[in-house]
């Protein structure tokens, strides 16, 4: 679980984030959902540290993050397995050394032990016998399921998943939000997928954070979020279907 207390976040004077609380549930898929500009990226920094809040607090099950020591902070970070938008695999490595590099990076498992824990990932998420091919020979769903490999390689407590169905086909991103949620649940991961895509909201958005100009707005589930009266979700969660219609 991961939750944030009362996050506000400024640049150059102009406040971004404003007073943001919300719990991350283990076990769910967890979506941060809004337009452009609305801070989903920045409150996502703020989590994982890479930007400093103006005020709040930020906990991953029960650790105060922003109040950990460089060295305790660096064991959570140990902890974070992270989906990249654009899948951000290494050109140059195969599948198999893309999978194997946070494991040679962050643990002491001989190359054995490495290779083992390589194939069980790329098997779980059906990657089988591509060990040798490079990120150019594989297809865009096939890159996001090495990514998705990667990143659980260190079984990893929470995953931060960035508009993961980002230039893939519908059948494609559908199958990708199904291996996110199996998963998710499969290892009891604390989740959390920043989106625009409403598909993937009434997928797999069991617990569901809307901001809209750096505030929090509405937070719900995919059960829920059709029938809300927010006007500014409602304007999101409409444009957003009708843009996906016109599209497809």
């Amino acid at each position: 679980m991961i939750q944030v207390k009362n996050i506000s976040k400024s640049f150059s004077g102009v406040e971004i984030l404003k007073d943001i609380s919300f719990e991350f549930e283990k076990g769910k898929t967890n979506l941060i959902i809004g337009k452009s500009g609305s801070g989903k990226s920045v409150l996502t920094k703020c989590i994982v540290g890479l930007f400093e809040p103006d005020i709040g607090e930020v906990y991953y099950n029960d650790r105060n993050f922003l109040k950990l020591k460089p060295k305790e902070k660096k064991e959570v970070r140990k902890e974070m397995g992270m989906l990249f938008q654009g899948s951000a695999l290494f050109d140059s490595f195969s599948v198999e050394e893309n999978v194997a590099f946070p494991l040679r990076m962050f643990t002491q498992m001989t190359n054995a032990e490495i290779s083992e824990r390589v194939n069980f990932c790329l098997q779980r998420v059906d990657i089988i016998n591509k060990n040798s091919l490079y990120p150019s020979e594989l297809s865009g769903g096939m890159q996001k399921r090495v990514a998705i490999a990667r990143a659980i390689s260190m079984q990893p407590k929470y995953l931060f998943c960035d508009e993961p169905n980002s230039g893939l086909d519908p059948v494609t991103a559908i199958l990708i939000d199904e291996l996110i949620k199996e998963i998710t649940v499969e290892y009891q991961m604390t989740t959390i997928v920043i989106t625009h895509d409403m598909n993937s909201v009434l997928e797999i958005g069991d617990n569901i954070l809307f901001i809209d100009n750096g505030v929090k707005k509405w937070q719900g589930n995919k059960d829920e979020i059709l029938n809300v009266k927010v006007k500014e979700l409602y304007d999101f969660v409409y444009v957003s279907k009708f843009l996906k219609k016109m599209k497809s």
